[in-house]
């Protein structure tokens, strides 16, 4: 993998790049490189989530950021990285991942014509030694030997044992470590988040800062999904479109209240405003962009909270696409 063992070379106002009122200033790279995320112009940060992250990068401190699905909490991280040239990989913990994809394994390589057995680390040894950012997504999904591992390094000046090459990592100066999940540690007590699992006490407390990210406000949200959609930025336009957060709110509503297991994220707001937009049918892109997800059970709940906001039936009969 490449060497990413870089350090800051500027310093930027948290005022001027991302517009909150704070006189705290950020050390940040100059040059981008592949690791870097690219910059959303359109994004909206968040305030509290905004000063908790950046707290991660200036101080060095880990940063656990908790929400809904959809709320943007992997966004949140990389769309800041992008701001400050930070290098940011975003690793999605799943059931799958295990002990030897983070830490390394043995693999068979050609050396002077002859094959030998290797070890070929992984991306967490990787990461610890390089100016990385380094994002756990659905951290509280992960395995409980993968947790383990991950524990070895919450601590910030703590080092890595790699037992299988009998060697010990220290951390990069700039190695940053931040998680997203969608409970606070206590697994599933809401029924809505199934696989995700406890976590121990003696590693949350290794978490500096706990953050919570929720849905945007219906301002914020609509003023999103118009910059990304600029046909839909007029009369008719708005109206739909807040007429599509306003289903999406009632979603969520249910959602945590625990009546319908799908929730619409506000990503899935924006692609149901594109979809109408190719398919010049509100109703239509509805039924593809978020009810053909949903339960077969629930979906006469949802095609309500449709007729509701929009004060008219899901029709039923799809629609011809002309494809140009």
């Amino acid at each position: 993998m490449d060497n990413l063992d870089i350090k800051p070379d500027i310093k930027l106002s948290v005022k001027q790049i991302f517009g909150i009122d704070s006189e705290m200033e950020i050390e940040g790279f100059s040059k981008k490189n592949d690791f870097v995320p690219e910059i959303d112009n359109n994004y909206k940060f968040d305030r509290d989530t905004t000063l908790a992250i950046l707290s991660g990068f200036a101080f060095n401190k880990r940063v656990l950021i908790q929400g809904y699905h959809g709320t943007g909490k992997s966004t949140h991280i990389e769309q800041i990285a992008a701001r400050l040239n930070w290098p940011c990989v975003r690793i999605n913990l799943d059931s799958h991942v295990s002990r030897i994809d983070l830490i390394g394994k043995d693999a068979i390589v050609i050396k002077d014509g002859k094959q030998v057995t290797e070890f070929k680390e992984g991306i967490l040894p990787w990461a610890i030694q390089n100016s990385i950012a380094l994002v756990f997504d659905e951290y509280d999904a992960g395995r409980p030997d993968v947790m383990f591992v991950i524990q070895r390094v919450l601590e910030a000046e703590g080092n890595f044992t790699l037992l299988d090459k009998n060697k010990v990592i220290r951390q990069n100066k700039y190695f940053r470590l931040f998680a997203t999940t969608n409970t606070v540690g206590l697994g599933d007590t809401t029924g809505l988040y199934h696989g995700t699992q406890q976590i121990n006490q003696g590693q949350m407390d290794r978490w500096n800062i706990v953050t919570t990210l929720n849905y945007l406000k219906f301002e914020k949200e609509l003023e999103i999904i118009l910059a990304k959609n600029k046909s839909l930025n007029n009369k008719s336009g708005k109206e739909k479109v807040s007429n599509m957060i306003k289903v999406a709110e009632l979603t969520r509503n249910s959602f945590v209240n625990g009546d319908i297991s799908t929730v619409m994220s506000p990503r899935t707001v924006l692609h149901w405003a594109e979809n109408s937009e190719i398919f010049k049918d509100t109703g239509y892109a509805f039924r593809v962009t978020f009810l053909n997800k949903c339960d077969e059970l629930e979906r006469k709940i949802i095609s309500e909270y449709y007729q509701r906001c929009f004060g008219e039936d899901l029709p039923e009969s799809s629609i011809n696409v002309k494809i140009s």
